[in-house]
């Protein structure tokens, strides 16, 4: 018995003799010839136990089994260093893969219009019209796929449909899987999508998928998480409304928003009923917004945890002009919110952490005895505080997660006893310990300058670095190396913190 190898190709196979004195097996298939001049072929497939190909004389042109039409491009079966070549020219048959099933217009109904075999990957070969016909996603998931956005795709124009749902709200979809189609809905109060999370821990992932010209995205409900990469709306007024508990978060990025209609006020991301994102939404898109249209209308409330609406590296228009001043982009929420972190945007503003505290009323800040610290007194107005809280004592507590590495900058004029020397520093108070940590390093000794007339003072302009996390806080102490004479810190002293 000969042996051969088989090579899988696109719309084809190759079988090439073999070396080996066994019968050669390869990926689930084996190659047979049962005659001794090798004119019948056989093929097996030892994963469904059966013969795919069998009883195929080499020496004719072409073979129908089962559906499939097969024909060889050379009649050269005994030369050793000559492949027999086939190609496959219509049908599926045993070739086809098995965890694919392909769906076009004529299979339609059947395939993704019918029940959803969530161990197999639809593929869309083609552009179908889904009419009114919705599929339905059930708890165990859809897999869907194309050739390209350009090739693949489903469409409808029908009014009041709805083309991905769930059995029902009780029952809920699981995992919705997609890339490399075009989606159209563009029909009167139609939608993309109706969907409830059958669990609360399923997830929906795209990749280089075009939304087109689309009435509306829809509705997702409670999913953990959903992620975008490579996605693109075009024309229409492509809203998506996220409700109720988001456990995980949501991620788009490479994303691209053009040609969106002039008269929509509905924002690309929209808040839902109860919606609540437990982890980040972030995005890097390159949008162009329609005349009346937001890019999101999301509240703080929506995002319990700090620093967890991450807008970063977006390019923002509006009738292709970047302006940040424009409240309508986010009308609900702004940069400087606790839970916003936006950086290195155009057309958008920025988030800058940080605060600064400044010295509005001067106190008297008694020394009981020499070389001890004492807080420096006065009245303080905190002013630039984002994620930052300050009060009238001077004390900035950092009201954020992230980030904490932070640079401390302080000018300081402390009026006092001339030729005294006197040193200043910062105090930490550590929320993790409940307990003050002095930063030592940032220990600064300035002698009192013997200026003409009644004003002695010294001078201190500082820079330093640390790090502060939630609940942690910032205040300044003073001491008197040369004895127990009181100081004052004068009026328009101040200290900032900002992020490194």
């Amino acid at each position: 018995m000969a042996n051969y190898v088989i090579n899988n190709k696109t719309n084809s196979f190759i079988i090439i003799k073999g070396n080996n004195s066994n019968p050669y097996s390869r990926n689930d298939l084996r190659i047979s010839f049962s005659s001794d001049n090798n004119q019948i072929l056989k093929i097996y497939d030892k994963t469904v136990n059966k013969y795919l190909l069998y009883d195929i004389d080499l020496n004719i042109d072409t073979v129908d089994v089962d559906g499939l039409t097969v024909f060889a491009d050379t009649q050269s079966l005994y030369d050793a260093l000559e492949p027999i070549f086939f190609l496959i020219s219509s049908g599926s048959g045993g070739l086809s893969l098995q965890e694919r099933i392909i769906v076009n217009q004529d299979n339609f109904a059947t395939t993704l219009g019918g029940v959803i075999d969530s161990t197999k990957e639809y593929f869309l070969d083609g552009f179908i019209d889904t009419g009114t016909t919705s599929i339905t996603i059930p708890v165990n998931g859809l897999n869907l796929t194309g050739y390209n956005f350009n090739v693949s795709g489903l469409f409808s124009t029908e009014d009041n449909y709805t083309m991905f749902v769930s059995e029902s709200i009780a029952i809920g979809s699981g995992n919705f899987i997609g890339k490399d189609y075009d989606i159209r809905v563009s029909g009167a109060n139609s939608k993309v999508h109706e969907l409830y999370d059958a669990t609360g821990f399923n997830a929906f992932e795209f990749a280089r998928i075009n939304f087109s010209n689309c009435t509306s995205l829809g509705d997702l409900y409670d999913y953990r998480q959903g992620l975008e990469n490579g996605t693109g709306r075009f024309g229409g007024s492509p809203s998506l409304t996220l409700h109720g508990l988001w456990r995980g978060g949501y991620r788009i990025t490479t994303s691209i928003v053009r040609s969106m209609s002039d008269t929509t006020t509905e924002p690309l991301f929209k808040e839902g009923t109860l919606f609540q994102m437990n982890s980040r939404f972030l995005t890097d898109m390159n949008v162009e917004l329609g005349d009346l249209q937001p890019l999101l209308n999301f509240q703080p409330i929506n995002f319990p945890n700090p620093s967890t609406l991450q807008l970063q590296e977006m390019i923002l228009t509006r009738g292709g002009i970047l302006n940040p001043e424009d409240t309508n982009i986010t009308p609900n929420i702004n940069e400087s919110d606790l839970s916003s972190y936006w950086k290195n945007n155009n057309g958008l503003n920025n988030t800058y952490v940080g605060a600064s505290s400044s010295v509005i009323s001067e106190e008297l800040t008694v020394i009981g005895a020499g070389s001890t610290w004492y807080d420096l007194e006065g009245i303080f107005l905190t002013t630039g505080d984002v994620h930052y809280s300050g009060n009238a004592d001077g004390e900035l507590t950092h009201d954020g997660i992230s980030p904490r590495e932070f640079e401390f900058t302080s000018s300081l004029t402390i009026e006092g006893n001339r030729n005294d020397n006197i040193s200043v520093r910062f105090m930490k108070y550590d929320n993790a310990t409940s307990s003050f940590t002095p930063l030592d390093y940032t220990e600064t000794p300035r002698t009192i300058n013997s200026l003409q007339g009644s004003r002695d003072v010294a001078f201190f302009n500082l820079i330093y670095g640390g790090t502060l996390d939630q609940g942690d806080y910032l205040k300044i102490q003073v001491k008197n190396n040369s004895g127990n004479q009181n100081v004052t810190l004068e009026n328009g002293s101040f200290f900032r913190i900002q992020e490194r």
